[in-house]
């Protein structure tokens, strides 16, 4: 038997690829996006309370990652892209449904003339355009276990690079995009097998080509190109 599952939203953020979006959501919560509903759903009832919470959970789709059929078995980039594990035991979005989950900050509850209710949020691992099967708030004395496992995903999560900028280039980015291009690219948006320090990278962000390379923990922004 199949259950409908409907849109009742998408996403605007700052990625047009999934190459750069942060690993976990509010990993960067100087990213901003912003939450437009469908029609069926810009019902100003239906959002009755929500500013009382300060962070929502994000159900969704892997829109850029769907395939036909699926694998009991992935290669999380954190193992170095050759071992393998469960499906099940990974947050890849190569699974049975491809479903995602993020714990977002709700910075605000907008009210816009023709788009009715939107959500701005803080901190999203989402793809601009990604869709969204439902919001539900987060309750941090049901939803927090700070003393949990976490296994492989744990390994690396304080590493941070140091990032450089020439102020040439820094100048073409928006003010307000600055401090968030910078998070993004302190959390290495490299897969974490490939190391050459001579590779260019590109990263599509909020309108640009952002070109960069690492050395060692130096990551070095050598171009932005408007797009």
């Amino acid at each position: 038997m199949e259950y409908p599952v409907r849109v009742i939203a998408h996403i605007e953020t700052d990625f047009e690829d999934k190459f750069g979006v942060p690993r976990q959501s509010s990993l960067v919560e100087s990213l901003c996006g912003r939450i437009v509903f469908e029609p069926e759903y810009r019902v100003a009832e239906a959002f009755r309370g929500l500013e009382q919470f300060d962070r929502i959970w994000l159900i969704w789709q892997f829109s850029k990652a769907m395939r036909e059929g699926w694998s009991p078995t992935v290669r999380p980039p954190r193992l170095g892209g050759n071992e393998r594990v469960g499906v099940f035991a990974t947050r890849s979005p190569f699974r049975p449904n491809s479903i995602g989950l993020s714990c977002v900050k709700l910075e605000r509850i907008g009210q816009d003339r023709s788009l009715g209710p939107v959500l701005w949020v803080r901190g999203a691992d989402l793809v601009n355009g990604t869709p969204i099967y439902d919001i539900k708030p987060y309750l941090p004395y049901a939803d927090s276990f700070p003393d949990a496992r976490g296994s492989f995903g744990e390994a690396h999560k304080d590493d941070v690079l140091s990032v450089e900028i020439p102020e040439a280039l820094l100048q073409r980015i928006p003010d307000e995009k600055r401090q968030a291009l910078r998070d993004v690219l302190a959390h290495d948006p490299r897969p974490a097998y490939q190391s050459d320090p001579e590779r260019v990278y590109g990263m599509r962000f909020a309108g640009f080509e952002v070109k960069f390379r690492v050395c060692g923990h130096v990551l070095t922004v050598t171009d932005l190109l408007a797009e």
